[in-house]
């Protein structure tokens, strides 16, 4: 049976724990959280939810010791979300990972990590460092979700299935991320054949600032990225080869941040060399300098 660690069981990681409870699969899940109470609670309350299902999941309050079996630990914890920016937040972050990852290096975890803690990028790229675990197998949700957002802007607006639209939001998953328009299509055919530059542009700030929208309205975000996190839990377990712009190890600019990438059983399997612009290449590596920035107010340069 696979088994999976969730550290943090707030609003995403319940969000990403039921949509596991939604589906057919075998799986011990352990649960890793301050508030063991109400965890006591959501675990009766999911069992029984069980009973008229078909998986085969057993539900447990889990310590660190349940790490070193695991196939995937998926980190949810963090702190509440800002509505403006996300790199606001990352000293008291920094200061929840440390603790966490105290805990795991103690552990024989060979498995892969999924990272959805905010500031994403810094947070995975910390998480890999203080682990000292294969870049391949730590993974950010990255932007991931922002591309996930963007196609149902789109879909909307051209009246086409979210799925058949061939785009990726690249860079931070932050107020820097940019879209590839020049490789982004639908059936082969480019977007500029449905979308005007006014359309796009504001399809790509509408997708900037939908986190930001979210929170306002309902005061934090976790369906998005806890669909992003099912779907990355699926893809590593069955070893589907699948294609996901996730925040990953950059080798040219030294930092996480997000491009489309091959994952399966051994987590990122290769990196996908897409053609940018020269102006989606600026971008690009001013995207990198804001996570490089924001990075080197916790962990100086010369220590990563």
């Amino acid at each position: 049976m696979k088994k999976i660690v969730i550290i943090g069981c707030g609003n995403v990681g319940l969000s990403y724990l039921k949509k596991l409870c939604l589906i057919d699969i075998s799986l011990e899940i352990s649960l890793i959280d301050i508030n063991e109470e109400k965890l006591e609670g959501e675990i009766l309350d999911l069992e029984q939810s069980l009973v008229y299902g078909n998986s085969n999941i057993k539900l447990k309050i889990g310590t660190y010791n349940d790490c070193d079996d695991a196939d995937i630990i998926v980190i949810t914890t963090g702190v509440s979300q800002s509505a403006n920016d996300r790199l606001n937040d990352l000293t008291k972050a920094n200061e929840i990972i440390i603790d966490i990852t105290n805990n795991l290096r103690n552990t024989n975890f060979k498995g892969i990590y999924l990272v959805a803690t905010n500031p994403l990028d810094v947070i995975t790229q910390l998480v890999a460092h203080y682990t000292d675990h294969p870049f391949n197998k730590v993974i950010g949700t990255g932007t991931m979700l922002d591309t996930a957002r963007l196609k149902s802007l789109i879909s909307k607006e051209i009246d086409v299935k979210p799925n058949d639209v061939n785009v990726y939001v690249l860079g931070e998953h932050g107020n820097s991320q940019f879209v590839a328009w020049n490789n982004a299509n639908i059936g082969l055919q480019n977007l500029s054949k449905f979308l005007s530059l006014d359309q796009k542009q504001e399809l790509e700030d509408k997708t900037r600032r939908m986190g930001s929208s979210i929170i306002r309205y309902k005061g934090y975000t976790s369906e998005g990225v806890s669909a992003c996190l099912l779907e990355l839990t699926l893809t590593i377990l069955n070893d589907l080869k699948k294609v996901y712009v996730v925040s990953n190890y950059n080798t040219t600019y030294d930092v996480y941040l997000s491009m489309p990438c091959i994952i399966g059983s051994n987590g990122i399997e290769k990196v996908i060399d897409i053609k940018l612009t020269e102006d989606e290449k600026d971008k690009l590596e001013e995207s990198s300098k804001v996570i490089i920035e924001a990075l080197d107010k916790v962990l100086p340069r010369e220590l990563y």
